[in-house]
């Protein structure tokens, strides 16, 4: 009668680790695999940022491998007010500089010409956001801006940068 009793005592021991296993089981699996996915998406966070640096950057790309795109007159763009309350503008000669290895120039360098008013149109809203103060003494985050729209606009980083050639301000 005792191997009886210990066997149900036994059976019964394993039945109550079975289910607390199974609960266990229910409540981690749901929040491990959260962890998972937190942990994915921050490596892909990552990884594009790693990847968007090294890209897109005309510093990384053989002199050889870009092709410049100058847009023929200048533009003359009314400047925001500045602390003086005066108004300025600047006089600009936009040039673009694109990879030619890009998988997107084949398709979107011959569109360039015929985009001529849009590419102006972003020239000169960004431009006139700026004081005379703000793009003289940064001149560089104009240009970066107007890539950062421009690569927005043609949903391409075939276009590594935007330079002005021949700038006055006044």
């Amino acid at each position: 009668m005792k191997k009886n009793l210990v066997t149900v005592i036994t059976l019964a021991l394993v039945l109550v680790n079975l289910v607390l296993t199974v609960v266990l089981t229910i409540s981690i699996v749901p929040e491990t695999k959260k962890a998972n996915e937190l942990i994915t998406k921050v490596c892909g966070a990552i990884d594009l940022e790693l990847e968007a640096g090294s890209s897109s950057s005309a510093e990384n790309i053989p002199i050889d491998q870009i092709e410049v795109y100058s847009i023929e007159d200048s533009l003359t763009i009314n400047l925001k007010k500045g602390d003086d309350g005066e108004d300025h503008f600047a006089i600009v000669k936009v040039a673009l500089s694109i990879n030619k290895k890009n998988k997107d120039y084949k398709k979107l360098q011959p569109q360039l010409a015929e985009k001529d008013s849009l590419i102006r149109a972003e020239v000169v809203n960004v431009v006139s956001k700026y004081t005379l103060e703000e793009i003289k003494n940064n001149q560089t985050a104009v240009q970066n801006e107007i890539l950062k729209n421009l690569q927005k606009k043609f949903a391409s980083d075939f276009i590594v940068a935007v330079g002005f050639p021949d700038a006055q301000y006044q």
